[in-house]
């Protein structure tokens, strides 16, 4: 099976950027941790990060044609404004479930809505990094809920 996991403007900088919300964490340690908790499997996951809504649009057509089985999203703040990944996620045949490290619905009010989760499976919100690992269970398994 193979996972893609998006993540969106600014998580390049998780670790640095407030960490009383995010942690200490890096973006590489991110990845580091999602791939020990659900790589030993055999699943294929491929990570993405971009700081551009373009790119990110682009790889998601790219799941539709390169066999990529499931998409786990952060769209970061373009999850607030962002028609154009909402499309793409709605163009392309391949399950998506967004999740938030933090949770968006607690937050300033300008967070609390997403546009892009209705174009998802589920939506994972304020789990911090094991949110990842619930999305990846979530497309592994075909079965899929909100969690908040």
């Amino acid at each position: 099976m193979k996972i893609t996991v998006i993540n969106g403007v600014n998580m390049d900088m998780l670790g640095i950027r407030e960490p009383e919300i995010y942690g200490r964490t890096t973006y590489a340690d991110l990845c580091e941790y999602v791939r020990k908790e659900c790589g030993l499997d055999g699943t294929e996951l491929d990570f993405f990060q971009s700081n551009h809504e373009g790119a990110i649009v682009d790889k998601i057509h790219a799941c539709h044609f390169d066999g990529t089985d499931g998409i786990v999203i952060n769209p970061a703040a373009h999850t607030h404004y962002s028609y154009a990944i909402h499309d793409a996620l709605k163009a392309v045949s391949v399950p998506a479930v967004e999740v938030h490290i933090s949770d968006i619905n607690s937050r300033e009010s300008f967070r609390r809505g997403s546009v892009t989760a209705p174009a998802c499976k589920a939506q994972i919100c304020g789990k911090g990094l094991p949110g990842y690992v619930l999305a990846v269970g979530m497309i592994k398994s075909g079965r899929y809920e909100d969690i908040r």
